[in-house]
């Protein structure tokens, strides 16, 4: 008896509370939120280049490797000498990645 009591206290208070001002809120119905990121692919490392479209932790430390092996990429198109990234890749990571500067502007700042 203590109990079905106790379950209509707590029924009777929930009512309350959803039909008031505020009711109830529904968490399925919430617009998702972005976050926008952009990634310098000649100092990432892989954890930060895995989160690229596409691009998984193999390719990512393959862009790495490519990287420490023949040095920095001086152009997003470059990219293209790591094994598994071609042109649709670039254009799929292109607006995650951050402009790369080029020898001019490096020896003007």
């Amino acid at each position: 008896m203590l109990t079905a009591g106790a379950l209509a206290l707590m029924a009777a208070v929930w009512w309350r509370h959803a039909s008031g001002p505020g009711g109830v809120i529904d968490i399925d119905r919430a617009a998702p939120l972005t976050a926008k990121f952009q990634v310098n692919v000649n100092q990432a490392d892989w954890p930060e280049l895995m989160q690229l479209p596409g691009v998984g932790r193999t390719l990512a430390e393959r862009v790495i490797a490519e990287r420490e092996e023949r040095g920095a990429f001086r152009s997003v198109e470059e990219l293209t000498r790591v094994d598994g990234i071609g042109p649709r890749t670039i254009e799929r990571i292109r607006p995650y990645l951050l402009p790369i500067p080029n020898e001019a502007e490096v020896a003007n700042r």
